[in-house]
């Protein structure tokens, strides 16, 4: 399976595309952005429009997510193990088991991006151990892992832009160190674009003035939900005053005053990036791996393809999965995919595996809906029950026993 498969081209990229799919006029829009730090008032109608018209095709930049959830201190969960952590990850390469469930539910961790068009890009996650990068130039795609030594080289298509090629949406890249979980956003307009595709009638949309982010000057636009059912209190995108691109995004619980969530830029160029950020070349060491090579089964750096029962219980977990709701306190029901329990089973084994064993640590509930183990945080909760269905959402645990108890 290619990477591009593996991580659709809609997971990380400048934002302006995303956002078209905003509607508006269905937004409860007032207040306006007040002229502090020499800024002109722009309403937050005019930022919406600012956004979706941007089209930025060039810049590099330092980005730091921080994650506060209120989650229980469970080995392997939030710090004290490989599988937590707040100095970020390297392994890039390893596969979905491990830290790349959960190693950005807690702590700090920063990575470095450099974009140039829609054909040159990288992205590198930064550890103390080591550095994970993952690096397209032209038809060539390479993931690297310094800590490991290990590279793989992926061919591009010719012409394969890696996004939409709309004139406002010149880059998406679709590759991520797989030590960044694929639900987590990478960079602040990702969490924008997540966040603003939640909108509609059940969100006041306003103002806060101005605010300096990476020493730029940014607007900043408030998400309010009407949903009292939501544990998000509210969404905070400060958006750059000349570039409108999202230069950071931070997500307020309804249990805490600070941040639950944050990523942003701390530092950020506009110009284009030096050619030899994009150019590699597998340091003398490393074992490098052609993505179109046989191997066996389990081999790192492959991905071959599923197998008839691997792909019949994707078919059957797709088949399970329900959203009860809508907007800020969506819950998606699904069953749990079943584990090979081979210690060389695909990624979605160890997943599987690892969020198995991380429930079943925690306290136990029942109701109409069945028993089970209950994860709680201060912007989220999720049910594992002992039947093997989990349900997930922004809301407090009785509204997910709501949701599983639904027919």
């Amino acid at each position: 399976m290619s990477i591009f498969t593996q991580h659709p081209a809609t997971r990380w990229g400048l934002p302006a595309a995303a956002l078209g799919v905003i509607g508006v006029a269905a937004l409860t829009l007032n207040q306006t952005a007040s002229a502090d730090a020499g800024l002109p008032p722009r309403t937050a109608q005019q930022l919406l429009a600012d956004v979706r018209s941007a089209d930025v095709s060039s810049l590099s930049g330092t980005v730091v997510q921080t994650s506060d959830l209120g989650l229980p201190s469970l080995a392997g969960l939030t710090g004290g193990g490989p599988a937590g952590g707040g100095s970020g990850g390297t392994g890039a390469l390893a596969g979905a088991g491990g830290s790349s469930l959960t190693s950005l539910l807690s702590g700090t961790h920063t990575w470095r991006v450099w974009v140039d068009g829609p054909t040159r890009q990288r992205l590198a996650l930064v550890g103390t151990s080591g550095e994970s990068d993952v690096i397209r130039n032209g038809t060539d795609l390479w993931l690297w892992s310094s800590a490991d030594k290990t590279a793989v080289h992926h061919t591009v298509p010719a012409g394969h832009r890696g996004a939409g090629t709309s004139g406002t949406a010149p880059l998406r890249p679709s590759g991520r160190p797989s030590g960044i979980p694929s639900g987590v956003p990478s960079t602040p307009d990702q969490a924008a674009s997540a966040a603003l595709a939640a909108m509609g009638k059940d969100t006041t949309v306003t103002t806060s003035g101005t605010a300096s982010v990476a020493g730029r000057s940014a607007y900043e636009l408030v998400l309010t939900p009407k949903d009292a059912a939501t544990r998000v209190a509210s969404v905070r995108i400060a958006i750059d005053a000349e570039k409108h691109v999202p230069l950071r995004v931070q997500v307020y619980s309804t249990k805490a005053s600070n941040p639950a969530f944050e990523v942003g830029f701390t530092a950020v160029d506009f110009s284009t990036p030096e050619a030899r950020q994009f150019a590699f070349t597998p340091p003398a060491g490393t074992t490098v791996t052609q993505s179109d090579q046989a191997a066996p089964k389990g081999t790192a750096g492959t991905n071959p393809a599923p197998s008839k029962q691997q792909a019949a219980a994707a078919a059957k977990v797709a088949g399970a999965t329900r959203v009860v709701g809508s907007g800020w306190s969506t819950v998606v029901v699904s069953r749990m995919p079943a584990a090979s329990g081979s210690a060389s089973g695909g990624g979605s084994d160890a997943t599987a595996r690892q969020l198995a064993t991380l429930l079943k640590a925690l306290p136990t509930a029942s109701g109409a809906w069945g028993t089970g183990h209950v994860l709680e945080g201060t912007l989220f909760s999720a049910v594992l029950t002992d039947d093997g269905r989990v349900a997930v959402g922004a809301v407090a645990p009785q509204t997910l026993y709501t949701a599983l108890a639904a027919k």
